[in-house]
């Protein structure tokens, strides 16, 4: 493992622990925890519902962040939940990281999620015809993949993943999202290379970044799109030109930038549910949705 990756995983950890220290379950919400979607002991999911409901609800599904390397659903379950409490059933899910498990493992794992979900969908109360998805950071690039997987059969080809059949999304949010990534030889610009050789099998090969950069996969078809940056978030640079590819495509989506004077708002940002700013952000992401129902 990097330096790098190294890194992210010790300064994330104590970051998310922080931010979640005192949070507990809601009342309003149930959970169903530990549910295995694959055969791996990384391939877990949680259920999280809100109380005193019967029958189908739309779905989230959610695709964490954490650089490829960090992140699982225990660091997600409070945002997630706070989902659950505005009106959706929400699915949070672990997947493999690397370096112990390069690229497409991560994509395989979120593309079993989508089917776990279908194949559930009575258990648990899924409305698969309002089924949507939420990513951050390095989940936002997954999810951005997943997405292509699901509406362009020439990169569903290139892949060669084992799953059969793709269930597109109704509509997504990208949260502070790893939209473009690209490695330099520029030793003063070496934390996504050194990323790379971590995440991919050949440390960022030109067919590799081809395959990991959404803006050369997206196709006419791609779901509708909430797309949000902060004045803080040091990938928001990235949003002008993903937007100007979605263009291209002729595929809706929606930008926000978020600005407060009461706080600093920084790379997701969203995932604080204690923050009136985050309570705003995933109040008009759920109302994006709740528009498509």
């Amino acid at each position: 493992m990097s330096k790098i990756s190294d890194m992210i995983r010790t300064k994330f950890g104590a970051t998310d622990t922080e931010r979640d220290k005192g949070l507990v379950t809601p009342d309003d919400v149930v959970r169903f925890d530990n549910i295995p979607y694959g055969s791996l002991p990384e391939q877990q999911l949680d259920v999280y519902r809100p109380n005193d409901t019967d029958g189908v609800l739309p779905l989230i599904i959610s695709v964490h962040g954490g650089g490829w390397v960090y992140g699982d659903k225990e660091r997600y379950q409070f945002y997630c939940m706070s989902l659950a409490q505005r009106g959706f059933v929400v699915i949070n899910y672990s997947y493999r990281l690397a370096p112990e498990h390069k690229f497409p493992a991560a994509l395989e794992d979120t593309a079993l999620v989508f089917a776990w979900a279908k194949a559930q969908a009575e258990t648990y109360g899924f409305d698969m015809n309002h089924l949507f998805a939420v990513g951050d950071s390095a989940g936002a690039n997954l999810l951005e993949l997943y997405c292509a997987l699901c509406t362009n059969e020439a990169y569903r080809h290139s892949l060669g993943l084992p799953v059969t059949e793709y269930i597109t999304p109704k509509a997504v949010a990208l949260n502070c999202g790893v939209h473009f990534i690209t490695v330099s030889e520029n030793p003063n610009d070496q934390f996504t290379t050194e990323l790379m050789k971590d995440y991919l099998k050949s440390g960022g090969s030109e067919e590799e970044l081809r395959l990991v950069n959404v803006s050369d996969v997206i196709v006419e078809g791609f779901p509708p799109a909430y797309i949000m940056t902060a004045e803080n978030d040091f990938l928001k640079f990235q949003v002008p030109q993903f937007c100007e590819h979605l263009l291209q495509k002729n595929i809706p989506f929606i930008v926000k930038y978020y600005k407060d004077k009461e706080e600093q708002l920084g790379h997701v940002f969203h995932l604080d549910i204690r923050s009136a700013a985050a309570k705003k952000c995933n109040d008009e992401e759920c109302a994006f949705f709740k528009s498509m129902l």
